[in-house]
C-alpha cells in the first residue's frame, strides 16, 4: 500500500468530519449564512500567504528540477493568480483589498499556519509535504462532493468556489502532491513514518478547526 493510501484508509474518521462540518454541508445546500463565509474569506487569505511560503520552502528543500519547478510554478500562481481571483471573489462580499490586507488571523490561523511552518522550516521535504498536503488534497475532496449537489456550483455565492476546486486543474496539482508525498516517504524509517503520520494528522485536524472557527467567527478574547 502506498503511504498517501495508508494515510487516507487510517485518518478516515478526522478526514470525513471535515466533510460533514456544517460550514460545508452548509455551502453545498446554498444556506451557509454569508457573513460566515465573509469571515472565512478573509481568514483564508491570510492563510493563503503563509501557505504560498510553504511552496517556496519546497522549491529549497527538492531534490531535483523538475519538482523544484512545479513548487516555483505553485508560488507564482498561489501569489500572483490565486491571490488576485481571491481579491475579486471577496468582493462580493464587500470586502476590500485595502480590509483583506489590514486583517489580523483569528487564533486558528495563526495557530494552523505557524504549525505548518515550523514543519516545513525544521523537517525534511517529506515533513513539508505532508504538512501541506491534507488542505489541498481534501479541498479537491469536497469540492468533487459538492459538485455533486444539483445546482450546487451555479450558487451565485458559492459556486464559484466548488468550480474551482472541483476543477480537473486543481485536481492535477493535488494529484502531483499525493504522488510527491509517496515518493518523498519512501525509504523512510518507521519512525519517520510516524512522524510524517502525525503530522499530517495534525494539519488534517487544523482543517477540521478552520472551517470551525469560520462557522462560528471565531476572533481572540475581548478584555471587555
Amino acid at each position: 500500500m502506498k503511504f498517501s493510501e495508508h494515510l487516507y484508509h487510517k485518518l478516515q474518521p478526522i478526514w470525513r468530519k471535515n466533510h460533514s462540518h456544517p460550514f460545508v454541508k452548509e455551502m453545498g445546500d446554498g444556506t451557509l449564512d454569508p457573513d460566515k463565509f465573509r469571515f472565512y474569506m478573509v481568514q483564508d487569505y491570510l492563510y493563503l500567504i503563509d501557505y504560498s511560503k510553504l511552496f517556496a520552502l519546497g522549491a529549497v528543500k527538492a531534490t531535483n528540477l523538475e519538482d523544484m519547478g512545479t513548487f516555483s510554478s505553485l508560488l507564482d500562481s498561489t501569489i500572483n493568480e490565486e491571490m488576485s481571483l481571491h481579491r475579486q471573489y471577496a468582493s462580493r462580499f464587500g470586502i476590500s483589498a485595502e480590509e483583506l490586507e489590514a486583517a489580523e488571523p483569528s487564533p486558528i490561523t495563526l495557530a494552523y499556519t505557524h504549525y505548518m511552518l515550523y514543519s516545513a522550516q525544521n523537517g525534511t521535504l517529506a515533513e513539508l509535504v505532508a504538512a501541506l498536503l491534507p488542505c489541498m488534497w481534501s479541498y479537491w475532496e469536497i469540492g468533487k462532493e459538492l459538485n455533486e449537489i444539483p445546482g450546487a456550483s451555479e450558487h451565485e455565492l458559492y459556486g464559484d468556489w466548488i468550480k474551482m476546486y472541483s476543477s480537473e486543474e486543481f485536481g492535477e496539482l493535488a494529484t502531483w502532491c499525493i504522488r510527491l508525498m509517496d515518493k518523498a516517504a519512501n525509504g523512510k524509517s518507521e519512525e519517520e513514518l510516524l512522524k510524517l503520520e502525525n503530522i499530517f494528522l495534525n494539519t488534517t485536524r487544523f482543517e477540521y478547526m478552520f472551517w470551525d472557527a469560520a462557522y462560528n467567527k471565531e476572533m481572540w478574547p475581548t478584555d471587555e
